[in-house]
Formats: structure tokens, C-alpha cells, sequence
């Protein structure tokens, strides 16, 4: 069969798979922090435990990146991450000491903080060499994102915050059976033995490594607000509901978003690192109005300049690794990607976030915020303006040939 047939014959059952992967994930990033306040931890006892997470995502994103490069089955291996963040899940919702609320932690990212960068992996390989658009599949997982927080903190507000874990549950048992769905992935190129010589090579490229590493300045306070917005609002006396529509609000207009880049951002460089000084720009803007949010009802308006920064940032960044990275490697680099986002900036989000939560307030811990989006805009600018003057031209030649999926 065509890779052209498989790809017209799987859109469907990849939409769902997005819808009820975000749909779950949100859950968790959303109300996961609310949980661990009930069962009577501090703010710096839930940063600490958001942190040692992402810390493991590290270790995480590189081995399963990598393993999916060598293994030509993408689908085969996010059926095994999935399965894995299920069982842990049992796991983390059921201990009831902080030790093993620690360990049971640890097991569900080494499975789960890889899937966003690898299920990118899985649309870009469906797409490559069409006219589909990343944006178009994206746009369901935004949708799922936005629909399942609305709809569970109407639940979680009757029923009580241990329900999430059943929500979890069903949502990634949904996920799990759109994956079996999707069908596996051919090519009729040759297939390429892959080197962590040439992996290497990506990480000498200066102006990816830039980045990276401007990236996780930017994302630190992102990750500061996914790990403790739900407490910042029940702290200025918001619902669990209004948590809901907060979440909805801040990603319901990603859709839009992620239409026009499609439509309209032209696959240039100095274009969408332009886009990222702007987009950095906006983030200190966001987190500006947080520290100064009196009322939870402001946090709500204040979420849809979510779908323009973190929409954004997404959307550029994802292409952006597509140019840096060659083909065979692009499992891998996105997982680098992925790192900026759940890595390296959700530790120090969740140590430095809960320690200036617990001590100084989260109007300070915004402000911080604000500095360090300001930083990153400013690095951004740089790197435009090296890109524009130097120019830049991706080097692909030396890498292998495409992988091969096999079924």
C-alpha cells in the first residue's frame, strides 16, 4: 500500500488520537496540583514533586526519541508509552505516603513526557510529502484540551477532586484505541541505520542550540503557570469550575491560531524567529496582567493570550526543528524540543516556582516571570538580526536516508 492511501485512510482515527491525548493530559496538568494540595501538601512540597517529573523527561525524551528513530515504528512505540503512563497512573492515584507518590511519579513521565514530542513525530511522517498541514491535526488536540477542561471542572466541582483520576483513565483508554487504529506507516525509501555520531551533529549547530536554550527561558514561567495556575485561582477564591473555563479560554482559541499559521507563516527562518521574539514579547505581557490579576475572573481573560504565546511558540518551534533537524533524526529532535518545554524548565518551574509561591507570593512570582520572557524576547531579536544579516542555510547533506516505518 501507498504511503498516499495509509495517509487519507488514517486522518481520522489521528484527529481522535490528538483529541483524547490532550484531553487527558490536561487533566493532569490542570488539576493534578489541586490533588496533591487536598491530600495536604505546601506549595513547595507540590513545586518539588512537579520538578523531580520533568526532570526525569531529561532522561526520558532523548532515550524514546532515539528508540523510535531505531525501532521504523513510531505507532508501535507510543502504544508502549501509553500503556506505561496508564499503569502508572493506577499507581500514582492509588499510594498514599509522599515516597511513593515520589517513585510512582517518577515511572508515569519516564512514559508520559515524551508523547507530545513524539506524537508531533507521528503527524509530520503522516503528512510529509502532501498538502496536509501540521495545524489541521494539531487544532484537535487543542480542541480536546479545552473541551476536557471545561467539561471536568464541571465534574471535578460535583463530584470531588479523586475523580480525575477516572476521568484519566478513560481518556487514555480512548487515546490507546485511536492508536491501534491509525495504520501503520510504509515508505519505499531505503532504510538507514542510525548513528548517535549524527544525532550528535544536530547538537553543533549553534543557531539550534540558541534555540533550545532561549527556548527554556521562555518556557520557565510558562511552566511556573501550568504547574500552579489552579492554585493561584482557588487562593483569589475561583471554583474548580472556574479552573475549567480558565483552561478552556486558554487554549479553545489555539485552533484559530494554529488555521492562520498554516495559512499564512511562510517556512523561512528569520520569519518564525521573528515570530518568537513577538511571541516572547506577549508572554511577558501575560505574565504582567497575572501579577496583577486581583479578582479569578481576570485570570479567565487573562488565558486566552495563552493560544498566541504557548499556541505559538508551539506551532513556530515545531517547524522551526523540522529545518534544524534531518529527516532521519526528527524523532530525536523533536524530543530536544520537547525538553525546553517539559524538561529542564519544569525543574526549575517547580523548585524556584514553589519557592517563591511559598515565600514571596505568586504576584512576585509572576514578576519573575516577566524578567525572564523579557530576556528571552531580547535573545530572539539577537538571533534575528544574525539570520538576517549572515543569512542561513540548512545543511541536510550528509544526512541518512528517510527511515522506513514497518508495520
Amino acid at each position: 500500500m501507498q504511503k498516499r492511501e495509509i495517509q487519507e485512510s488514517s486522518l481520522y482515527s489521528l484527529k481522535l488520537y490528538n483529541f483524547f491525548l490532550y484531553g487527558a493530559m490536561v487533566i493532569f496538568s490542570s488539576f493534578f496540583p489541586l490533588y496533591l494540595q487536598d491530600i495536604g501538601m505546601d506549595k513547595l512540597e507540590i513545586g518539588s514533586l512537579m520538578a523531580i517529573g520533568p526532570f526525569v523527561s531529561v532522561f526520558a525524551n532523548p532515550f524514546w526519541g532515539y528508540t523510535s528513530d531505531r525501532s521504523r515504528n513510531l505507532r508501535r512505540i507510543l502504544l508502549w508509552m501509553i500503556i506505561g503512563t496508564l499503569l502508572l497512573l493506577q499507581a500514582l492515584f492509588h499510594v498514599h505516603t509522599y515516597v511513593m507518590i515520589y517513585v510512582s511519579m517518577i515511572g508515569f513521565y519516564f512514559f508520559q513526557s515524551p508523547l507530545f514530542a513524539q506524537s508531533n513525530s507521528l503527524i509530520l511522517s503522516y503528512i510529509e510529502g502532501t498538502n496536509r498541514k501540521f495545524g489541521s491535526f494539531r487544532i484537535w488536540g487543542s480542541f480536546g484540551w479545552a473541551v476536557t477542561a471545561a467539561v471536568a471542572g464541571m465534574l471535578v466541582d460535583q463530584t470531588g477532586i479523586s475523580s480525575i483520576s477516572t476521568i484519566f483513565t478513560v481518556l487514555l483508554l480512548a487515546a490507546l484505541i485511536c492508536t491501534l487504529a491509525i495504520p501503520p506507516l510504509r515508505s519505499t525509501v531505503d532504510t538507514a541505520t542510525i548513528h548517535l555520531r549524527g544525532f550528535g551533529s544536530i547538537l553543533m549547530n549553534g543557531y539550534f542550540i540558541s534555540f533550545i536554550l532561549l527556548g527554556i527561558l521562555v518556557s520557565i514561567p510558562n511552566s511556573i503557570n501550568s504547574a500552579f495556575m489552579s492554585l493561584y485561582i482557588t487562593e483569589l477564591g475561583g471554583s474548580k469550575l472556574m479552573l475549567g473555563f480558565a483552561v478552556f479560554m486558554s487554549s479553545i482559541f489555539e485552533i484559530i491560531v494554529f488555521l492562520l499559521f498554516d495559512r499564512f507563516l511562510k517556512k523561512k527562518m528569520t520569519v518564525m524567529v521573528g515570530c518568537l521574539a513577538l511571541v516572547s514579547l506577549l508572554f511577558a505581557l501575560r505574565w504582567e496582567l497575572m501579577a496583577l490579576a486581583t479578582d479569578p475572573i481576570q485570570i479567565v481573560f487573562i488565558q486566552a493570550l495563552h493560544c498566541i504565546t504557548f499556541g505559538g511558540y508551539f506551532y513556530v518551534g515545531t517547524q522551526l526543528t523540522v529545518l534544524f533537524t534531518p529527516a532521519a533524526y526528527r524523532s530525536s529532535g523533536q524530543a530536544v524540543y520537547t525538553l525546553t518545554w517539559s524538561g529542564i524548565s519544569g525543574i526549575a518551574a517547580g523548585f524556584a516556582g514553589g519557592w517563591l509561591y511559598q515565600n514571596l507570593g505568586g504576584e512576585m512570582m509572576y514578576n519573575v516571570g516577566v524578567f525572564l520572557a523579557l530576556l528571552g524576547t531580547a535573545g530572539f531579536a539577537i538571533m534575528w538580526y544574525m539570520l538576517y544579516k549572515n543569512g542561513y542555510q540548512p545543511s541536510h547533506a550528509n544526512e541518512p536516508k528517510q527511515i522506513q516505518e514497518a508495520p
